[in-house]
């Protein structure tokens, strides 16, 4: 049949029409060593790691390889992907849009990386944050926490106000933490600084002069049917909020905190497109421009690219940009370390450039849909290594094995040296940390001249010289010393039971006992007579249900009650002063039973403070109105551990035998009200627990396969010789501490509990266990099956409050 022009030019329009479909319905796998990338998103789809992705990768203004996988959405219906789909950016807001604002704003000299936030936030100094810069939250190296708590509120205000109440977990420049916090605090800048919200100004100063029109916060109505949904959501305002029968968010950002501010947030929120962030991506690599549009000098993309880290952490960001730290899987494992760069996002999106080869990995997905589980960490990163490769294969026939130094040879950048430096072991304070007696030895004894003094102390009461506080006080010069007190476990530390009046071999004076059969762990009727100062010194271990603290809180009541001045000789918390984890004890009338002698007020089970700290707060809180002087330690800082002080480490309980030991305590010890062994008549209490009925290698199954960080678990069978089990053979598991920086021991402890409730049932009777977790409901979310990750989390608001109480007693830093 022979074509008029008519009919050729419709057959010519049909054909590519076809093309363009085809090309939506599969996209472009332009150079072969791409073809990897199909299999490991097609096996990943069918694992339900993800229901679809869009992946592409480019060089230059050239796309190498792009595709469409699977479905944006399958419930309530099935859609499939195309590659015009929108996505919640989720945390890759941080760099496309607010670290690109910031750095506009530092080019014209709007603002400065040094400048404090408290500069341009006012209250945001409060509870020691003024020295945070600009710098310090566009590093993560600020020393706020990850995110505000999750408890009820609403409105973008209130998130800013609940940044100004936050207590900083380290100083400024000391450790890396990667935090929400941060970055809406910036986007919160930008809106002060330009009179703008910062959707409208970057959409005015970045997108638009781009091209990139369909990246934005808030997206249109007409966007929606084009956006990929994330997981089901019953209540907005609720976290977690799916629920089976809810329908997915759609064009409402995920993140809880971003959508409780109203959907415009620094830290998340945006919505884009594989073609738009193209455009960033080639925007970046052309310094700053894209054609003959500038949005960046090239000064500001070299520097926001560049490690900007303190020199030797190991972690490594630029501003904003992530280099080489834990979260840069993304990476892949081909492209080189130090001068690429990159981000991802919690709803499965991931940039990665590469300066030096000139190329960039864009991988997009929606793994929340539908329901919440899925997870394409793994695959983001095989995707870039074979990205890497593919790119390689481009550049003059390099192999892949050579590509991750070649291109150095290519690129305009010079690598990082050592990307990977390990960090300095801490060191010791060069004269070593001065404990509260040691102080008072220096000084002469000054503060208790004249003074007659009952000294509540015990084994843990000694100088950095290794001379009891007894002895010391006893031969003070101007100090008379009338009566001894011995908390818990004797003035030796010895016993593990109730402990007897006794006398002081050494000194002929009554040791009075705070822990006696049937008694309140009060001093008794007439034992302070003829004492004016109350002296305390004891190590405590840093735990609401160690009862050496609890029992200073009472002895300051009764001497408040008599007009006894009271002198806390402070001591170190070995666990250190920063991090705190676990409920808040609740006190009797507050929905649980009544409490026993495990907790003065309600506090969580690791408190961060010193016992000096605490007498602060306790006097204050409880109204106690003692007469009170701390006599606080020197070279201590909050985020030291025991072994860090140069102090010798003596046992403050006969079962707290090392730093293993007390780390675990927090976790291992608050599940000990359960017919469980946790190691006590051991060589190794609190390290292990067992029971005869339980099975190790199963129990050390279930606990290694929830990736607990900073602890993993392997089988024992232990004998005890006393306490619980006595002589039995008990099946369990040996707990080893791998990053005690990055454990969470009560969260620790929830777990073991869960998995024994869930692999034992009624063998498993945790009923007395609320006495030392410190809540009944927490027991019933055991018993009910609940996700103890979920459990744990529901902990940051009681932490939240305890950090806020606490900040105002705190004497160190």
């Amino acid at each position: 049949m022979r074509l008029t022009p008519t009919t050729a030019l419709i057959t010519i329009f049909a054909v590519a029409l076809s093309a363009i479909a085809a090309g939506q319905q599969a996209g472009r796998n332009q150079v072969e060593g791409f073809a990897r990338i199909d299999d490991l998103v097609r096996e990943a789809m069918a694992a339900k790691l993800t229901p679809g992705a869009v992946v592409v990768v480019g060089r230059g203004d050239q796309t190498l390889y792009e595709k469409a996988f699977g479905f944006r959405a399958t419930v309530p219906a099935e859609e499939p992907m195309t590659l015009d789909t929108v996505f919640d950016l989720a945390s890759l807001t941080k760099v496309v849009g607010t670290t690109t604002a910031m750095m506009t704003l530092i080019e014209e000299g709007r603002v400065r990386l040094n400048d404090t936030v408290a500069s341009h936030i006012p209250g945001f100094e409060r509870y020691g944050k003024g020295g945070i810069t600009i710098r310090h939250l566009m590093t993560h190296v600020s020393g706020l926490r990850p995110d505000v708590d999750l408890h009820p509120w609403t409105g973008y205000d209130a998130a800013i106000e609940l940044a100004k109440d936050e207590v900083p977990t380290s100083a400024p420049g000391e450790a890396f933490v990667y935090s929400d916090i941060n970055f809406f605090l910036l986007g919160d800048i930008v809106k002060r600084v330009t009179g703008q919200s910062l959707d409208a100004y970057l959409k005015a100063r970045v997108f638009a002069p781009l091209g990139m029109t369909e990246t934005g916060f808030l997206p249109p109505k007409p966007l929606l049917p084009r956006i990929a949904p994330t997981e089901r959501c019953a209540d907005q305002d609720a976290w977690p909020c799916k629920r089976p029968d809810a329908a997915p968010l759609r064009g409402v950002v995920h993140d809880p905190t971003a959508r409780r501010m109203g959907g415009i947030a620094g830290h998340a929120g945006l919505f884009s497109t594989a073609h738009d962030l193209q455009i960033f991506a080639r925007m970046l690599l052309g310094k700053g421009r894209v054609g003959t549009t500038r949005v960046l000098s090239a000064a500001s993309v070299e520097a926001m690219t560049r490690p900007q880290t303190p020199a030797g952490m190991t972690a490594i960001r630029g501003l904003g940009w992530d280099i080489d730290t834990t979260y840069s899987s993304n990476r892949g494992d081909l492209f080189p370390v130090g001068t690429s760069y990159g981000h991802t996002g919690f709803t499965g999106t991931s940039l990665w450039i590469d300066p030096a080869s000139n190329s960039y990995v864009t991988f997009l997905s929606s793994r929340l849909h539908p329901d919440g589980t899925g997870d394409v960490g793994v695959l983001r990163s095989r995707v870039a290594t074979v990205a890497a490769a593919g790119i390689a294969n481009v550049l003059n026939g390099g192999s892949a094995r050579e590509f991750s130094t070649k291109v150095l040879a290519e690129g305009s950048r010079t690598p990082v040296q050592n990307p990977r430096v390990e960090p300095p072991s801490r060191t010791i304070v060069q004269n070593g940390v001065l404990t509260g007696i040691d102080v008072l030895v220096r000084d002469g004894f000054k503060q208790l001249r004249g003074k007659r003094v009952g000294l509540i102390t015990n084994h843990t009461g000694r100088s950095k010289d290794g001379i009891a506080t007894i002895d010391l006080l006893h031969k003070a010069p101007g100090v008379t010393l009338v009566a001894l007190f011995s908390p818990e476990h004797g003035i030796r530390g010895v016993l593990d039971s109730d402990v007897p009046a006794e006398k002081d071999e050494k000194t002929g004076l009554t040791i009075h006992s705070l822990f006696y059969k049937g008694g309140t762990g009060r001093p008794l009727e007439g034992s302070l007579d003829g004492i004016d100062t109350l002296v305390i010194d004891l190590q405590d271990i840093g735990v609401r249900f160690y009862t050496y603290q609890l029992a200073m809180g009472y002895a300051m009541e009764e001497a408040a009650r008599r007009k006894i001045a009271v002198v806390v000789l402070d001591r170190p918390n070995p666990v250190n002063g920063w991090q705190i984890e676990g409920p808040l004890s609740r006190a009797p009338g507050q929905g649980e039973s009544a409490n026993t002698f495990i907790a003065y007020l309600p506090m969580p089970i690791r408190h961060g403070m010193t016992m000096g700290e605490l007498a602060r707060l306790y006097n204050e809180e409880r109204k106690i109105n003692a007469d009170l002087t701390v006599i606080a330690l020197e070279n201590w800082k909050r985020d030291d551990w025991y072994d860090e002080t140069g102090l010798a480490w003596i046992n403050p309980s006969p079962n707290m035998r090392n730093m293993n030991q007390a780390t675990l305590y927090p976790g291992i010890g608050a599940i000990e009200y359960s017919n469980v062994s946790v190691g006590r008549g051991t060589d190794q209490p609190f390290e292990q627990i067992g029971a005869p009925w339980i099975s190790g290698p199963q129990l050390a199954d279930r606990l290694n396969a929830r990736h607990l960080p900073g602890i993993r678990f392997y089988p024992i069978t232990f004998t005890p010789l006393s306490s619980k089990y006595a002589k039995e053979e008990c099946h369990g598991v040996f707990m080893v501490v791998t990053n005690r920086a990055a454990l969470r021991p009560v969260r620790v402890g929830i777990e073991i509990a869960s998995a024994l409730f869930s692999l034992y049932g009624a063998k498993y009777e945790p009923n007395n266990m609320w006495r030392l977790i410190g809540s009944e409901q927490i027991v019933a979310r055991i018993r009910n099956g609940e996700d103890p990750a979920a459990i744990a989390a529901s902990f940051t608001d009681d932490e939240a409050r305890w950090r806020r109480l606490r900040a105002k007693y705190l004497l160190y830093r």
